[in-house]
């Protein structure tokens, strides 16, 4: 049985050296392709929808009708994007510095 709460495990580690090093979007997209199932990409990448529309101060009910993402997670996210380990702030500056780059 996975636990919750318990310090990172080394699988995780692993997974995001390897994520790190990917230096091409379609490098990293053949990874998780290979990695995951497709309604395990779907649903990383329904939540991944959902964190610029929060961020920029969206009410869940316009996300859902935007996104078509249940509410559940769209809380979910809200809950993480408000007090998670910053992961989702940092994957968003990211996406803006790369926006202004092009």
């Amino acid at each position: 049985m996975k636990r919750r709460g318990e310090a990172v495990s080394q699988p995780v580690e692993d997974l995001a050296t390897i994520l790190a090093q990917l230096n091409d979007p379609g490098e990293v997209a053949d990874f998780l392709h290979d990695l995951c199932t497709p309604s395990e990409l779907e649903a990383m990448a329904d939540r991944w929808s959902v964190v610029p529309l929060l961020a920029a101060g969206a009410s869940y009910r316009k996300v859902h009708e935007l996104t078509g993402v249940s509410v559940t997670t769209i809380g979910r996210v809200a809950r993480y994007y408000a007090s998670g380990a910053g992961g989702y702030e940092r994957a968003l500056e990211l996406l803006s510095d790369r926006q202004t780059e092009n």
